[in-house]
């Protein structure tokens, strides 16, 4: 690694649902827009949009939508 990198570790669960809002959020860069203050902050978020593209084979399944929705049903916090 080098040192001007940060490693983050994800479950696959984490990295499926954090794609899939990454995806929504681009889609949607009307509303979007106005949170991003610098053109970098866009940039980073399409390449962690790549990189975590480049990882998961979810998003090519037919089934994308039952597997997000399963991958945030476990991540959810229990109710009382």
């Amino acid at each position: 690694m080098a040192e001007d990198e940060v490693v983050l570790r994800l479950t696959r669960d984490e990295a499926l649902v954090l794609f899939e809002w990454l995806y929504r959020t681009d889609a949607a860069t009307d509303d979007f827009a106005d949170l991003v203050e610098d053109q970098a902050e866009q940039r980073v978020l399409w390449n962690l949009t790549c990189l975590l593209e480049r990882e998961l084979v979810e998003p090519f399944s037919p089934r994308y939508t039952e597997l997000v929705e399963r991958a945030r049903a476990r991540l959810r916090d229990e109710v009382s």
